[in-house]
């Protein structure tokens, strides 16, 4: 499987759908709240099918699971599969804000083998391929997140998805060294550590396979590492597609404690 030429098809596909869904943002969205009483609207539809219909022209032999349908989630012997979520981020989205994000991660034997996030509203496009092989493409430029240079200040800056930081996770930052921490939604957490910007993100177990799988991907081929509060390695395909908890470290971090 050439992963390399699977991703860079793809590009172009996640540049599209980052323009339509922000056309229909534009032109106004109709929201609906699922039964999961999470909200949903026809721009995470329309994501989807666009997705969806572009990975399965490409991998017509792999197998999709979307957070958006049913297809393939009672499905317990998969290895080898895409995870999608088109809009993970569905609130900023609905209320005009940012951080939202389209992702897309494929799965190789339970593992990320490669991942695409696009941020459409930042203007950022995350992707990769196999370590070493982790990139941004904004205003027209390609940046290896493997080659960015070190940060010098060993000041420790961490994501969350909440300002309240619950006792398990102060535990980590303390032994970590955290001094700060700032708030941010969707999977553009796992695109910033990797680009270097934040040192890591800490979270008890919560949110679905397809909320990480492209992150992961992308943060783990630019040197950095995600792996649960005891230390393992976070693999897919688990019969609920439900996350463990999730540690993420940059490149920086792990240079440091190893040095």
């Amino acid at each position: 499987m050439n992963l390399k030429k699977i991703v860079e098809n793809l590009i172009d596909n996640f540049l599209e759908a980052g323009e339509l869904a922000l056309l229909l943002r534009k032109k106004g969205l109709i929201k609906k709240i699922k039964i999961d009483n999470t909200p949903v609207s026809n721009g995470d539809l329309e994501v989807n099918k666009f997705i969806s219909n572009k990975i399965s022209e490409i991998t017509p032999d792999i197998p999709i699971i979307s957070e958006e349908t049913s297809e393939n989630k009672d499905n317990l012997n998969l290895k080898d599969f895409w995870l999608i979520d088109p809009i993970d981020g569905t609130y900023d989205y609905i209320n005009n804000l940012e951080e939202f994000t389209i992702n897309a991660g494929l799965i190789i034997n339970n593992k990320p083998a490669a991942g695409l996030i696009n941020a459409p509203a930042k203007k950022r496009m995350f992707y990769s391929y196999e370590k070493g092989n982790a990139f941004e493409f904004n205003k027209g430029k390609t940046t290896n997140l493997s080659n960015k240079p070190n940060k010098t200040s060993k000041t420790l800056k961490f994501i969350s998805y909440s300002t309240k930081i619950k006792p398990e996770i102060q535990k980590i930052y303390d032994k970590l060294g955290v001094k700060e921490n700032v708030r941010m939604k969707s999977s553009l957490k796992f695109c910033v550590v990797a680009a270097g910007e934040y040192d890591g993100y800490v979270a008890e177990p919560r949110a679905y396979e397809w909320d990480i799988a492209a992150g992961h991907a992308i943060l783990e081929h630019s040197g950095g590492t995600v792996t649960d509060f005891s230390g393992n390695q976070i693999l897919y395909g688990k019969k609920d597609l439900k996350n463990p908890s999730l540690i993420l470290k940059n490149k920086n971090i792990l240079q440091w404690t190893n040095n």
